[in-house]
């Protein structure tokens, strides 16, 4: 009788696409906002936008749950 098979869990891409691991291990995802209306907004406002926030730790088990190799890994293995 050998050993039990594990299965891989299945990885839900648009997460991926949406959420990045710091290099302290944090969660960040980026804002919304970013299409739409952008004429109006200040410069500032704009530049806001793009920077990253973590995410906030009532949502990160259904993120690991949907991602569960998230950092695990590396995109590019030679860089």
């Amino acid at each position: 009788m050998g050993k039990l098979k594990k299965y891989k869990l299945k990885t839900h891409k648009a997460t991926v696409k949406r959420f990045k691991v710091s290099a302290g291990g944090k969660l960040m995802r980026s804002k919304g906002g970013k299409t739409h209306f952008r004429r109006r907004r200040s410069q500032r406002s704009l530049n806001a936008l793009s920077k990253l926030q973590p995410v906030d730790k009532r949502d990160l088990k259904r993120i690991r749950t949907l991602a569960p190799y998230l950092g695990l890994y590396k995109s590019n293995p030679r860089g």
